[in-house]
């Protein structure tokens, strides 16, 4: 009986491995390269980021402590 299922549905054939493996190295160096570009564009947010915040602490150096002008007597 099972002679004549495979005139019906013929078994398939054997995959070829070597294109799957192409296939998953593919996938895998196009997932690193947008990790690395992902990456990139974070450090660079960052730096800018950094380099903002080091100006403005910078000019707020500069500015006039009213906190610690109110305050003065209360810690004395």
């Amino acid at each position: 009986m099972s002679h004549d299922l495979r005139w019906i549905a013929p078994t398939p054939p054997e995959p070829d491995f070597a294109v799957l493996e192409v296939h998953q190295l593919t996938h895998e160096f196009h997932e690193e390269v947008q990790h690395r570009h992902e990456f990139d564009r974070y450090c660079q947010w960052y730096y800018a980021t950094a380099e903002r915040h080091r100006r403005e602490a910078q000019k707020m150096q500069k500015d006039v402590n009213l906190f610690g002008w109110f305050c003065r007597g209360l810690w004395r």
